[in-house]
């Protein structure tokens, strides 16, 4: 049952990437959109993620509640550890949920709505980076459980270059994600070539963003090499998500788009599965060599298996609900004017 638990842990955390990250991926394209495309940009994002937005927060709460109750050692080390960024990331989501609806449904349409729109795309990027700031620390090997003073135990602890290109990663694979995804709501082709482009720029910006990554690691000693590398599940998923990256370019420009979201979220599958298999079941790694185990620093047996049954039921109720009601929300693309980038 402990491996059911894990799975559905790991499975949550790609959720949250593939359906959150490209929630947050809409707000950071409204952030890097031109003042004259802003309004019909939102409009096509409103189309896209309006419906379903608030559900795409459950994966990162079931995430939650299973580090809660079946992994209480882990869960506490991070929440103490990471108690800031994690604090700013939950401020970011509060703070961008609240600024969608407010600019959405307010019943006085004013000057406020310059104040939304700004809270909106500017929490929409603090969100995720901090999302990836706070999975960097978790690896980076600079959690400390001993320290004596407070910057070493909650500020060093995240702050150091490797956690944040990892935050920029981050960002730029929700860009991507959120800019694959918008080709196919609009009909318009001028419109599908602006998301297009938009693909293309985060596309550079994940590939720069990731070579800084690799930087930083070797600059902090941290084997991020050896850890996408030094296996055979690494490299084949690096080639996989290399050549399906190629294939959908290739199927973008002849103007084939059915098949670019499922390609771009293996590509993001490939990602999490090369960063996350060489050092399992070690979820976080700590300053001197230690680490926290998801098998070794499980809670109680009985606990464990409580928590498999209750997700595994509670898949039974949630999942078809939650895909009929994609369904059920399912717009057809929009036509809006709007040229340039």
């Amino acid at each position: 049952m402990l491996y059911i638990v894990i799975t559905y842990l790991w499975a949550s955390i790609l959720l949250y990437l593939l359906l959150g990250g490209a929630d947050f991926g809409a707000g950071i394209i409204e952030l890097f959109t031109s003042q004259k495309n802003k309004q019909v940009t939102r409009k096509t994002l409103y189309s896209a993620i309006g419906p379903i937005w608030e559900a795409n927060h459950m994966w990162l709460i079931i995430a939650i509640v299973i580090l809660f109750v079946g992994f209480p050692v882990i869960y506490s080390t991070m929440s103490v550890n990471l108690h800031i960024p994690l604090t700013v990331m939950l401020i970011g989501i509060i703070a961008r949920g609240t600024a969608f609806t407010f600019r959405h449904y307010d019943a006085v349409v004013d000057d406020m709505q310059h104040l939304y729109n700004t809270i909106f795309a500017v929490s929409s990027f603090i969100t995720p980076l901090f999302l990836g700031i706070i999975a960097g620390s978790a690896v980076s090997g600079h959690i400390d459980p001993s320290a004596r003073s407070f910057a070493d135990a909650y500020i060093f602890s995240w702050l150091h270059w490797f956690a944040i290109t990892v935050g920029l990663f981050t960002v730029s694979i929700c860009g991507f994600l959120a800019s694959v995804y918008l080709i196919g709501e609009t009909k318009v082709e001028h419109e599908r070539l602006r998301f297009a482009h938009k693909a293309q720029f985060f596309n550079i910006a994940a590939v720069v963003c990731g070579a800084l990554v690799f930087v930083a690691a070797w600059f902090e000693h941290i084997p991020l090499i050896d850890w996408v590398f030094g296996n055979w599940i690494g490299r084949i998923a690096i080639l996989s998500a290399t050549l399906s990256l190629i294939w959908m370019w290739t199927l973008l420009y002849q103007g084939k788009i059915r098949l670019l979201r499922p390609l771009a979220g293996f590509q993001v599958t490939m990602i999490l599965l090369t960063t996350t298999f060489r050092h399992f079941p070690n979820i976080v790694v700590l300053k001197g060599g230690g680490y926290l185990s998801l098998t070794e620093h499980a809670g109680h047996e009985k606990t464990v298996e409580a928590l498999g049954w209750a997700l595994l039921l509670g898949s039974i109720l949630i999942l078809p609900a939650l895909f009929y009601l994609i369904y059920s929300f399912q717009k057809k693309p929009l036509a809006y004017g709007g040229e340039g980038h």
